[in-house]
């Protein structure tokens, strides 16, 4: 297990603050267990609102549980999560879903719902049951569409789109639900470089506060404002991307040979790794 870097390390690099100078979102002591077998142990970290940060770790090392703890589908052992200052758990599922929207790796096909449809669930947490979409609605549905560059996909079939435009029909949904608080998980899987690109510049518009897990080092080195780096269950690392992606680092934890340089675009950290080593 790789051994935990310097505490001193600032958890809130480039956070913005809500009005109670409080973090958006604080996790203390959290533990979550599969059966018999630990799968999460002592995790606390804190998210300030504004900030996008990432989430890294090797297959396996508790990412995804970790989210869903987060977004009230694994119950935690141990701990606490607050969402501004509330408890996550003492809250309803429609309140959580009110701040907190999710946008998984994999799509079911939707039971052969069009985009227009599926993206119009994001007004669900805001409506009494059997209420009705209003001209509002449907106005602020087509916004959404056309903000995603989806306006002449209203009508397809959602199983029929492509990798890149089923993200995007998943973000305009989170987008219509109106969250302050959007988790990702690995939003960018088998998506090509232009949508994994185009997707991750859409979300950083959109000025969320943003947890987003990734496999690809590079990515998170270059949207992220702060990296969290969990192994085997535990946080062993968080701070500013060329804080948390050292070549030491890379090597304890991934157990792979890389060279840490700066990318000579964009002035964050660059990952190239030794594939003859």
């Amino acid at each position: 297990m790789s051994e935990p870097i310097d505490s001193n390390i600032s958890s809130q690099s480039g956070a913005v603050t809500n009005s109670n100078d409080r973090p958006l979102l604080e996790v203390s002591g959290l533990a979550w267990s599969a059966g018999a077998k630990k799968i999460l142990s002592d995790i606390d970290f804190s998210i300030g609102e504004g900030e996008f940060v990432g989430l890294i770790g090797p297959n396996g090392a508790g990412k995804s549980s970790l989210m869903r703890c987060l977004y009230r589908v694994n119950q935690p052992d141990a701990g606490k999560i607050l969402f501004n200052g509330s408890d996550i758990w003492q809250q309803s599922a429609r309140e959580t879903a009110r701040n907190i929207a999710v946008i998984l790796q994999e799509h079911s096909e939707h039971m052969g719902l069009c985009v227009e449809e599926i993206v119009s669930l994001g007004l669900t947490p805001h409506k009494q049951l059997f209420e009705r979409e209003t001209s509002a609605d449907r106005k602020r549905i087509a916004d959404t569409l056309e903000q995603v560059d989806l306006k002449g996909l209203a009508h397809a079939q959602f199983q029929h789109l492509s990798g890149g435009e089923k993200q995007r029909v998943m973000l305009a949904r989170a987008m219509l639900q109106s969250p302050r608080f959007l988790i990702m998980d690995e939003p960018t899987n088998h998506l090509d470089v232009h949508y994994q690109i185009d997707v991750l510049r859409l979300v950083r518009s959109m000025g969320l506060t943003v947890l987003a897990s990734f496999h690809d080092l590079n990515l998170a080195a270059a949207f992220c404002d702060r990296i969290l780096l969990i192994d085997q269950g535990k946080l062993v690392a968080s701070g500013r991307p060329e804080e948390v992606l050292t070549e030491d680092m890379i090597s304890r934890v991934y157990q792979t040979c890389a060279l840490v340089d700066q990318n000579p675009i964009g002035k964050h950290p660059r990952v190239s790794y030794a594939y003859d080593a």
